[in-house]
């Protein structure tokens, strides 16, 4: 499986939406799911699927779909 798919099944899963409210323009508090206890259950599953330790800045930059790749580029996650 892609990384790009992980991705998308990770912030799926994290904050339990159903797979047609999904698309890569989200953003953080643009939906209910996405508030602060569904960003840290998504940076800790994305820390646990990638196999990687984000640092703080990178969490709390962390503000929407689209940023999160470029975030994850710096720990050689290429989405």
């Amino acid at each position: 499986m892609s990384n790009k798919k992980i991705y998308q099944e990770v912030f799926i899963d994290s904050l339990g939406i159903n797979k047609t409210k999904f698309n890569e323009d989200l953003k953080y508090q643009a939906i209910d799911e996405w508030d602060s206890i569904g960003h840290m259950t998504l940076m800790s599953n994305l820390e646990e699927k990638f196999k990687i330790s984000l640092e703080t800045d990178d969490i709390v930059n962390f503000d929407s779909f689209k940023k999160g790749i470029n975030i994850l580029k710096k720990y050689e996650v290429e989405i």
